[in-house]
């Protein structure tokens, strides 16, 4: 399942009134659109690589499409950078390298930038993945979803449990930096059986373990023909059990679906959720860029030999707006609150550009039903808040 990489927040109105200070953080989004086979769950831009790739057309868009976006961020670094997808690691160990290659040879890029990839255990090959540490990808996020055969079956992925395993394995020898993807509450799924996942999956040790409780997406196959899946109450109880389970093997779960071990959280994400610029390229991609006058927000075409033609002619942006001042306070909320710790006041003002005031009445009502918690330097959500999150976001969205 891929990771929160490139968030799809709702486009704002073309105008805005904001004035930042100073710029927040910027990382690099990359994505790579295919995959093995299309997942019935999944409503991410993948399609299925039924004929060849044809990796350097698609880097060659790739580039252009930085090339074009140069102007908009020069003079800042990039922190962080991500491959998602579809799945990026059907890309070789050779186009990784050619990527990073012509993104180091544009941008300032830290030294000890976290440069992660996503990889699906179906694709799995030692030399490969010793290529990929070559070329700079320093942290593997691994969509297992389950060690249990018949629910890998039932979700449609490609590998079984065996070759999820040894995919760990492979990983292992490579990376120390590994963040492996779970989903819980997936079709005819026992308590026993959620159980027996988590504890495989704690049994390898990595520092970081994604776990999501699957949910029904439009435009999915298990949308428009629903599987039997665990009524509430389980879902809850499974929910429960895992977050015991890894707060007792020293995970933090520091996001929603997020935990990890101390000073190992995503580096990337955090930049999501504490609403810091990142710029994304390729297929459908969604990029966030702050100026001092403004926040826009930006998507490239989503269908992959579309969004090769219109990059290599330096059209790849199908939409380009700029978030309204009304819509600001939404747009951060949606991110920042799905950290456990919330963030701190400063923080706030600074990436929006809005005083405190902007959602005091908001944060008055959320703190009456007991969803937030709060003093003048932190702004979290409440246990309650982080269970009904969905109720505590909708208070901050706006009429237009």
């Amino acid at each position: 399942m891929p990771s929160i990489t490139s968030p799809i927040l709702g486009f704002g109105v073309k105008n805005s009134t904001t004035l930042l200070a100073a710029l927040p953080p910027l990382s690099l989004y990359i994505h790579i659109p295919w995959c093995i086979k299309k997942c019935p769950y999944c409503d991410f831009n993948s399609h299925e690589s039924k004929i060849a790739i044809d990796e350097k057309r698609y880097i060659d868009a790739l580039i252009a499409d930085l090339d074009a976006t140069l102007p908009k961020v020069w003079g800042r670094r990039i922190h962080t950078i991500f491959f998602g997808g579809g799945t990026p690691s059907l890309f070789s160990a050779a186009s990784i390298n050619a990527i990073l290659n012509a993104v180091r040879a544009r941008l300032v890029v830290d030294h000890d930038a976290e440069i992660t990839m996503e990889a699906n255990p179906g694709t799995f090959e030692s030399e490969k993945f010793k290529g990929y540490r070559d070329a700079g990808v320093n942290r593997l996020s691994i969509g297992i979803q389950s060690f249990n055969a018949n629910h890998l079956a039932a979700l449609g992925r490609v590998h079984n449990d065996d070759e999820a395993k040894r995919a760990i394995a492979i990983a292992q020898e490579c990376f120390n930096n590994i963040n492996l993807d779970i989903m819980f509450a997936l079709p005819t799924q026992t308590f026993n059986e959620c159980a027996m996942d988590v504890d495989t999956a704690l049994s390898f040790d990595t520092n970081h373990v994604s776990i999501y409780h699957l949910t029904l997406e439009p435009n999915t196959l298990f949308y428009r023909f629903p599987p039997a899946l665990p009524d509430d109450d389980l879902a809850a109880d499974m929910q429960e059990m895992i977050h015991q389970k890894l707060a007792l093997a020293n995970y933090i779960n520091y996001e929603t679906s997020a935990y990890a071990k101390l000073g190992h959280e995503s580096k990337h994400n955090l930049n999501y959720w504490r609403f810091g610029d990142y710029i994304g390229i390729g297929a459908g991609a969604h990029g966030k860029l702050s100026y001092p006058d403004k926040i826009t927000r930006e998507m490239r075409y989503k269908q992959p030999n579309m969004f090769m033609d219109h990059a290599l002619s330096d059209t790849a942006i199908q939409d380009s707006v700029a978030v309204s001042t009304n819509e600001l306070p939404f747009e951060f909320m949606i991110n920042a609150l799905r950290l456990t710790d919330g963030f701190t006041t400063s923080l706030f003002v600074e990436r929006t550009g809005l005083p405190l005031t902007a959602i005091a009445r908001e944060c008055d009502a959320a703190e009456e039903k007991g969803l937030l918690k709060r003093d003048h330097l932190q702004i979290a959500p409440t246990a309650k808040g982080r269970l009904f999150l969905n109720d505590l976001l909708a208070m901050f969205l706006r009429k237009k």
